[in-house]
């Protein structure tokens, strides 16, 4: 699969009377949306209402109170998403460029660290640490993630935070492209980040 071109699979995801708890607090009731190849989708609501919750739960990482979540198209959906937390994840003393190795390996691609460094604007910092990283450049490495091995579902918790007006506009570009490609961004955000969604979702019991 690439990036810059159609996915040779299309995925679609099912959401049916999601309900979310953290304890004995319930975040979420009855949720219930579908996602077509090519959405973008939004995730809204105020702090603690359950967003990093549900792209949690969509990404296999937490277990739902009630109700399922469907993939078609896939096989293993855990093979064809990133998800991307509000924690950038880095070790401060490997470079930008082991960062990237680390993942190439981990995602199973070569070759394909130049470009995810150019993508990002981080050819520069390549060679740099990352605890000299500005906030903003810590969290395009992060970001690297979803160009480096290209896969079809993006979770996405907060992706602008730290980005400067030149990064949303990358970051815009990047999520763009992806739909276009036929693939499907979910980013559960306080504000709009930049592209047209294709549905804006607020989640909250």
């Amino acid at each position: 699969m690439s990036g810059s071109g159609p996915f040779q699979d299309k995925m679609s995801l099912r959401v049916e009377q999601l309900s979310l708890s953290r304890g004995e607090r319930l975040l979420a009731r009855d949720l219930s949306f579908e996602v077509q190849a090519g959405s973008y989708v939004e995730i809204r609501g105020g702090n603690g209402t359950g967003k990093t919750t549900l792209l949690r739960a969509i990404g296999g990482y937490f277990r739902p109170r009630e109700g399922r979540i469907v993939f078609e198209g896939v096989e293993e959906p855990s093979l064809a998403l990133h998800y991307v937390g509000h924690l950038n994840g880095l070790k401060g003393g490997a470079s930008v460029r082991s960062h990237l190795r680390y993942w190439a390996g981990l995602f199973g691609v070569v070759g394909e660290e130049e470009n995810a460094l150019q993508r990002l604007g981080l050819r520069a910092q390549a060679d740099l640490p990352a605890r000299v990283l500005s906030q903003g450049q810590s969290r395009r490495l992060a970001l690297t993630r979803l160009v480096l091995a290209p896969r079809l579902l993006w979770l996405l918790d907060e992706p602008a935070a730290g980005l400067d007006a030149q990064g949303k506009a990358m970051l815009a570009d990047l999520i763009s492209a992806h739909c276009s490609a036929g693939g499907i961004a979910l980013a559960a955000v306080h504000e709009p980040i930049g592209p047209t969604p294709t549905r804006v979702l607020t989640v909250g019991a």
